[in-house]
């Protein structure tokens, strides 16, 4: 077998380029762009589309590396400040920049310009100490950011503004005080951020009336562990509820997350947040915590409930199938009688009763990665009807005995002060004692005498003795034995001696003047 090469033929006038002249034109292109070429700087390894670039000293990035490199790796060098002009020349290829121990401090606007396509920026092991407001906002496509071992105090809202792809965020080793809330509620909220990293800083708590408001994907990639937390029982129940779910970010730190109890102003000392009876926290603290995170659902007999089964996993190449507590598997688009699953994942129970509380574990299968989560959810069931009609007869019986107290109050203030009061028949009887009194002293007493005092004259007050008779006779009893029509005078005396007041009484004690009934 014979091979036969054919030249083609050349047109008239053209010259027939030799060796050389190819030679001379390659050098002529290398010289014009050097960097579509594959030179590398001296300073510098590569490999392909990887520069490598680290501990070589370097205050800024070299201006001959090649364009269409994925991959540049800068770390331990002395570059401290990422402004606009940092980097010579665009690469928009690029897709993972390392920069980790350097001097950085300070991070511009506008510094990722020529670089609008990375997916993974690495700056951890500098000197930063807070990041601004839309510093990587040219990263439209990020995925992966490394922030961590920095001295990180304050970060803007809006510094991630414009991060809609971005899914881990690396904080670590910093020096926040609170938590970044603004990454999953707000106006610059990541809708994508499946991982944050906030071990290790100063975090004393978690707000916990806004971590209820994270669902469940983003959630279990939250990492808390190494804060030097304040002991609370609200905390304990929210890690007690990620324990249950077999969070990653608990279970394998379970060890890390600690708490410091101050006993006074001075001395404290650690607990770890997993141990059991922890600070005695009641159920109902924890069962309340597990209602807002939405571990236990409430719901009434005959009242319509709909559970979301919150997992990772879920998209639309996600199959969703529940298990109820008698281990019936309850699947979408089929007969179930009193339930319904939805292919979002959602179980509806049209008309709760008592003999459908328990739990119910959602199973979430993700055909792509072959990936599956199981979330296990408390329904409670119970009867408004009766709790309200228990709550009636209670109020009905408060509601009575108020009426009670309130009307016996009224009934004794009527007899204190509304009584009638009688003022002239009272008037009238004194003075109708006091004349028979005055009548009977007349009979028993002699008329004043000539050579009384005058004070006796006006005053006219006598005492009057009655001595017991010294006849023993039956049927007297020592009492006053008394002429036949002295018992109606007695009476009158005693009568007018009990209505004088108590200065006449004390006239009438020091009266030299005393009467006594003759016998």
């Amino acid at each position: 077998m014979s091979l036969r090469f054919h030249t083609l033929p050349t047109l008239p006038g053209a010259v027939k380029p030799g060796c050389r002249e190819l030679l001379y034109l390659l050098v002529i292109t290398v010289m014009v762009n050097p960097g579509a070429s594959g030179m590398c700087p001296t300073a510098c390894i590569c490999a392909t589309d990887i520069v490598s670039c680290t501990n070589k000293n370097l205050s800024k990035v070299p201006g001959n590396l090649f364009r269409l490199m994925r991959r540049l790796d800068l770390s331990h060098n002395r570059i401290g400040l990422l402004d606009a002009d940092w980097i010579p020349m665009s690469f928009v290829k690029l897709s993972t920049l390392i920069i980790r121990h350097n001097n950085i401090t300070s991070i511009s606007t506008g510094s990722f310009s020529t670089t609008p396509n990375l997916k993974c920026l690495d700056l951890s092991s500098n000197r930063l100490k807070s990041v601004k407001s839309a510093v990587f906002q040219e990263l439209k496509v990020l995925e992966v950011l490394l922030l961590y071992n920095n001295h990180i105090s304050h970060l803007d809202p809006a510094a991630f503004g414009g991060l809609s792809h971005l899914q881990k965020l690396y904080l670590s080793g910093n020096l926040l005080t609170q938590f970044p809330m603004d990454l999953y509620v707000g106006r610059f909220r990541l809708a994508d951020l499946t991982f944050l990293d906030v071990s290790y800083n100063r975090i004393p708590s978690i707000p916990m009336h806004h971590i209820n408001l994270v669902p469940g994907k983003q959630l279990r990639g939250i990492y808390l562990h190494g804060n030097p937390f304040i002991c609370d029982c609200s905390l304990y129940s929210l890690l007690i509820f990620w324990y249950r779910r077999h969070f990653s970010s608990v279970m394998d730190f379970k060890n890390d997350y600690t708490c410091r109890l101050w006993s006074d102003s001075r001395h404290s000392h650690q607990l770890s947040l997993l141990q059991d009876s922890f600070l005695n926290c009641s159920e109902s603290v924890i069962n309340s915590s597990f209602h807002a995170l939405g571990f236990i659902h409430e719901a009434q007999v005959g009242e319509r409930l709909v559970v979301h089964c919150d997992s990772k996993t879920g998209n639309g190449n996600t199959d969703f199938v529940w298990v109820g507590p008698d281990n019936r598997l309850l699947e979408p688009d089929k007969d179930m009688g009193n339930f319904r699953v939805f292919y979002n994942g959602s179980l509806v129970i049209e008309s709760p009763g008592f003999e459908d509380a328990g739990v119910y574990s959602c199973i979430a299968m993700n055909r792509q990665r072959l990936l599956n989560e199981t979330v296990d959810i408390m329904i409670n069931v119970s009867n408004f009807t009766i709790n309200r009609s228990h709550a009636h007869e209670a109020f009905n019986t408060a509601f009575t005995t108020l009426a009670a107290c309130v009307a016996s109050i009224v009934l004794v203030l009527l007899y204190l002060y509304l009584t009638p009061c009688p003022c002239k028949c009272k008037s009238k009887r004194q003075k109708d004692v006091l004349n028979q009194g005055s009548a009977h002293s007349s009979i028993l007493s002699p008329g004043p005498s000539g050579d009384a005092s005058a004070d006796e004259r006006r005053g006219g007050k006598r005492v009057v003795f009655l001595e017991p008779l010294k006849d023993t006779a039956a049927g007297q009893n020592g009492k006053v034995k008394l002429f036949p029509s002295e018992t109606v005078i007695a009476e009158g005396i005693l009568k007018s001696t009990r209505v004088k007041s108590d200065s006449d009484s004390v006239n009438s004690v020091f009266s030299d003047t005393p009467f006594v009934a003759s016998a």
